[in-house]
């Protein structure tokens, strides 16, 4: 266990040496579960993360594994204890365990501990640097599959998000890094004066070094992904990807995975539009969405 680390990095080193070693020992979790005479569901919910491991049931757990390494084992008890730690976290409360997919709550878990994000959105903001009235504008997109009730609680779900997120930039614990495709600074979503409010919040985010932006103008021939976007976030000593298209999102964990995508995110980063020409062609798009002159193209 590494000095600093959180319950929620100790847990998810714990789970991931689990499902690991059962890998590598090439037994399902049908095995372990009968074997350790415990559910299916309880392994199951184990590997993902969504309970933690007891210090007294991960002892026999990594044995029946063969994980016989004394000093791996005594690291992994001590992460086992400091996961149990944990308080119950807003987005695992009721209400939002039902409204948000598993997939959103454990990226919402993990933004609160990675030490860096980098965003890649091709048709909206990501949700923590949302106004509340694009929010607003942007889930009323969605009134066919969604009720009133889920709705507000995914606005509020996406403020909890943002406050929790500038709290940590503002302290340096994190640092974000977003790059737009150019649509999304052109996709007037809540018209012109709801996106222009938008647009100016992003643009002070970047002037006060919270974030950090670049556009993936239409003229550069470097699409990142066919048709979806995904954060990055570094999670002590690993990177995790979330990814999301029009109609799922996935966590994934994969290491491979995620290096591939990390290693494009940097190549079109440096071939994108600077810092400082993005924010000319966002403060050009907010004097265009004031004057009325929505027509004009650059």
């Amino acid at each position: 266990m590494a000095e600093g680390d959180s319950p929620t990095v100790a847990r998810r080193r714990v789970r991931l040496a689990v499902r690991e070693a059962r890998e590598l020992a090439d037994l399902t979790q049908a095995q372990v579960a009968e074997e350790m005479e415990w559910s299916l569901s309880k392994v199951i919910r184990i590997e993902n993360g969504d309970v933690s491991i007891s210090p007294n049931d991960l002892r026999p757990l990594l044995n029946y594994l063969g994980v016989r390494d004394k000093a791996m084992t005594t690291s992994l008890i001590a992460d086992a204890r400091l996961a149990r730690t944990r308080q119950t976290a807003w987005y695992q409360t009721p209400e939002f365990r039902e409204n948000l997919t598993d997939s959103l709550r454990k990226l919402t878990e993990y933004e609160n501990e990675a030490t860096q994000i980098r965003s890649y959105t091709i048709y909206y903001v990501p949700g923590p640097l949302q106004t509340p009235a694009y929010s607003q504008a942007l889930m009323t997109r969605f009134e066919d599959e969604l009720n009133e009730s889920q709705r507000e609680l995914r606005i509020e779900a996406r403020r909890r998000r943002r406050e929790a997120l500038l709290t940590r930039t503002k302290a340096d614990r994190v640092r974000v890094y977003v790059m737009f495709d150019e649509g999304v600074l052109r996709r007037s979503i809540g018209g012109p004066t709801v996106f222009a409010e938008q647009l100016r919040e992003i643009r002070r985010l970047a002037e006060e070094h919270l974030i950090m932006v670049r556009m993936v103008p239409f003229s550069l021939d470097a699409s990142l992904t066919n048709n979806a976007s995904f954060d990055l976030l570094v999670l002590g000593e690993g990177e995790v990807l979330y990814r999301e298209t029009g109609l799922n999102d996935e966590m994934i964990e994969d290491r491979d995975t995620a290096a591939k995508h990390r290693a494009r995110y940097e190549k079109v980063w440096h071939e994108a539009a600077t810092e400082e020409e993005t924010l000319d062609f966002i403060s050009d798009q907010i004097r265009t969405l004031e004057t009325g002159n929505t027509g004009r193209r650059r």
